[in-house]
């Protein structure tokens, strides 16, 4: 398993060991003990989640301000562009985002820890999610960032369908703007 920073330090894009072969190919696609090596802390994953979405559908930027959630992201059909953002105030990198393109071929995770607003960006003509969470949903403690927040300014990769606008909840089109959203301390 090859771990790598992203821009934002503590947020890693993890590539397992991958064995291939005219059959096709084997990973472990988790391993607890392997990942909180990696990690250097102890995981607990309690909830698995997973989504499909067609191209650019934008999903995000969401975190729980209670309760907060780790995640271990991966794409197991199609591609996306996902971000993460420090929301963090006692942070060096409060406020700054960095994204990574995760596409079902490469295998990849992205671990996303406490403390970080999460979206991502459907590139191919559909993608699948899934992601493991530390701590269960709780739907009173959502909170979700604007996607075009201008202070962030996320250069998010949108094709010229729908006009270069992405595809959102009602949920992502009340979302606020991070000087207006409540933050981790």
């Amino acid at each position: 398993m090859k771990v790598s920073p992203l821009a934002l330090a503590e947020v890693m894009v993890i590539e397992p060991q991958v064995f291939g072969d005219v059959r096709g190919f084997f990973f472990e696609s988790f391993n607890r003990r392997r990942l909180e090596a990696a990690l250097g802390r102890t995981l607990d994953f309690v909830q698995d989640n997973h989504s499909c979405s067609e191209r650019n559908v934008l999903r995000g930027l969401h975190y729980q301000i209670r309760q907060p959630q780790a995640k271990l992201v991966r794409v197991v059909a199609g591609e996306i562009f996902d971000v993460v953002v420090d929301i963090r105030k006692s942070s060096a990198t409060f406020g700054q985002w960095a994204g990574t393109v995760l596409a079902a071929q490469d295998n990849q995770h992205l671990w996303i820890p406490e403390g970080f607003a999460h979206g991502f960006l459907v590139l191919s003509e559909r993608a699948e999610v899934q992601y493991k969470t530390t701590d269960y949903w709780v739907p009173e403690h959502e909170r979700a960032i604007a996607w075009d927040d201008p202070e962030l300014g996320i250069a998010w990769p949108l094709s010229g369908a729908h006009g270069g606008k992405p595809v959102l909840s009602a949920k992502d089109c009340a979302a606020v703007r991070l000087s207006a959203a409540e933050c981790f301390e």
